[in-house]
């Protein structure tokens, strides 16, 4: 019997797409792994503790600290004070704004390259199953943040239909 070959298409274009996201977005910070995961997400929602970072990235803790000192060092992060005086706060400096908008960019134009077999209406017809597809990765605020920690939110979200992990925003 003849397995769905949709499961391993999608997951071929995941992967490959993946792939072609990290290199594109690691290679100008000099640094693979989260950095600029982290750096999308600070500027999303900036003045918020390192603590709050290693849940959204899949990280611990210390690897949260480890990797907040090194965009620190990087010149792109810096520390603040936090609300409650006993944790600091993360945000991005003006090199950091223009780091996560550039990797924004660079997500945004290998994704494009990815799509250009599609024509207008596949592409029409391709946005309301992937948006179906995200809207169920998760029911959790704190899913939602891990998805979505690379997204462009004004792309997104702009949309009239707006996010499909409003649902998670209770």
């Amino acid at each position: 019997m003849a397995r769905d070959p949709l499961p391993q298409l999608l997951g071929a274009v995941a992967l490959a797409a993946t792939d072609r996201v990290r290199a594109a977005v690691d290679t100008p910070l000099g640094r693979a792994g989260a950095h600029a995961a982290a750096l999308i997400h600070i500027q999303a929602y900036p003045g918020r503790p390192v603590g709050a970072l290693a849940p959204v990235l899949g990280i611990s803790q210390p690897a949260a600290v480890k990797l907040a000192d090194r965009l620190v060092t990087d010149g792109l992060l810096e520390r603040g004070p936090g609300p409650d005086g006993r944790t600091g706060s993360l945000r991005l400096t003006t090199s950091g704004e223009r780091a996560a908008r550039a990797a924004l960019a660079d997500r945004s134009g290998v994704l494009e390259r990815v799509l250009e077999p599609l024509d207008p209406e596949d592409r029409e017809r391709l946005l309301p199953l992937l948006a179906k597809l995200v809207a169920g990765l998760t029911d959790t605020r704190p899913g939602a943040l891990t998805v979505c920690r690379m997204c462009d939110r004004d792309s997104c979200c702009g949309q009239p239909t707006g996010c499909p992990l409003q649902h998670t925003v209770r």
